[in-house]
């Protein structure tokens, strides 16, 4: 039974889940989208979205916050010194997701995961 389980398992143990939910988010972060499957789209939004709240406050509590789940210090640099400051008037939603269709080869949902232009 899977009461009181949240999130997405992705079809991976824990490790490598954790490892591809990280690197995607500091993907995210760099470029400011990412096309991957819908699944795993929906899986990093809400993680995403509780970095940038962090990123809001330009503090060394936020800032080791983001260290501890971002794999690299210049995406850390830049969700406290662009993302945060751009959404400090916004409560959230700061992600959309765009679904684009199938993928050719397995038939796999795909999706656009952007941050939401203010």
């Amino acid at each position: 039974m899977r009461h009181r389980r949240k999130g997405k398992t992705l079809d991976r143990k824990n490790g490598p889940r954790k490892a591809l939910l990280r690197n995607l988010a500091t993907s995210i972060i760099l470029y400011e989208h990412a096309n991957t499957t819908l699944a795993k789209a929906k899986a990093i939004k809400p993680i995403l979205e509780k970095l940038v709240t962090a990123g809001k406050q330009k503090s060394l509590v936020s800032r080791r916050k983001l260290a501890a789940y971002l794999t690299i210090e210049s995406a850390v640099n830049k969700v406290l010194e662009e993302i945060g400051p751009r959404y400090a008037n916004r409560k959230g939603g700061y992600l959309r997701i765009i679904k684009l269709g199938a993928r050719q080869g397995d038939g796999a949902e795909m999706a656009q995961i952007q941050f939401v232009n203010d």
